[in-house]
């Protein structure tokens, strides 16, 4: 393979990097507007304050739709991660090519579909089920969009398999549990670590959907935020979303470290 002169190296690491701060930039802009003195969303800030964050932590309505969040993404991770290593089992196992295939964009949907699309037919039959407003109803929907994720990276931790581990097993007498078990799971963990951290970070980070779906009662931090930015520009708001970028920051910082684990290997 032809290496890159030096030059071209510096060009592109230069252009690299001009895209990833156009990118993060404005995405930090919202840490200092958390410390903010005044009492709206005023940048540069002209004083230095804690009192947004502490508006934060001490209003029930945004702990609440923070525990709502953080309930329905470990949830989320949970299920679709399952889901996703049954799906990626079971294409795994087949030999019409074209047949896994056609599963996979089907899996693959919900990443494609616009989600405004997505959120009206699922509202329109969460509506019909009684589902609207309801935990079980959010952990639905949210699986939906998480399960591509997990499909992808499960499926990528499969590539990286050799199968002539578990016929080794199988050869001395290992029942097939048992090779999945002690063979096929120690394998392929980081995939599915790397999975359930993306399943998380999306439900957490999910808005659209949720705000077809929420209830009174029952409303996740991302939909609050929502909210308040059409009622008023507290820069509770921006408290609230420093918490939300440090969570998804270090969920998929961590999510990068095993799948560089998993190279290193």
């Amino acid at each position: 393979m032809q290496t890159l002169k030096p030059f071209t190296r510096v060009v592109l690491w230069l252009l690299a990097g001009l895209v990833a701060l156009w990118l993060v930039v404005p995405t930090l802009i919202v840490i200092p507007l958390s410390f903010t003195d005044k009492a709206s969303l005023v940048f540069p800030p002209t004083g230095w304050s804690l009192r947004w964050y502490e508006s934060f932590f001490t209003n029930q309505q945004w702990l609440s739709a923070l525990g709502n969040s953080l309930l329905l993404g470990v949830l989320v991770a949970v299920v679709a991660t399952v889901l996703g290593l049954l799906a990626a089992m079971a294409m795994r196992g087949m030999a019409n090519k074209k047949a896994v295939t056609g599963i996979t964009a089907g899996l693959l949907a919900p990443m494609i579909v616009p989600g405004v699309v997505l959120a009206i037919g699922i509202y329109a039959v969460f509506l019909k089920l009684g589902w609207v407003g309801t935990l079980h109803g959010f952990l639905f929907a949210h699986t939906v969009l998480a399960l591509p994720f997990t499909v992808i990276a499960i499926t990528a931790g499969f590539a990286g398999f050799d199968d002539r581990l578990e016929l080794a097993a199988r050869s001395l007498g290992a029942s097939p549990v048992k090779t999945f078990m002690k063979v096929t799971l120690p394998n392929i963990v980081p995939g599915l670590v790397s999975g359930a951290l993306f399943a998380f970070v999306t439900s957490f980070d999910e808005v659209m959907i949720s705000l077809f779906i929420k209830s009174p009662y029952l409303e996740t931090l991302p939909v609050l935020m929502y909210a308040s930015v059409t009622r008023d520009t507290d820069p509770t708001l921006a408290a609230a979303a420093t918490v939300i970028l440090i969570i998804t920051t270090a969920i998929v910082l961590l999510s990068l470290l095993l799948a560089g684990r998993k190279k290193n290997a």
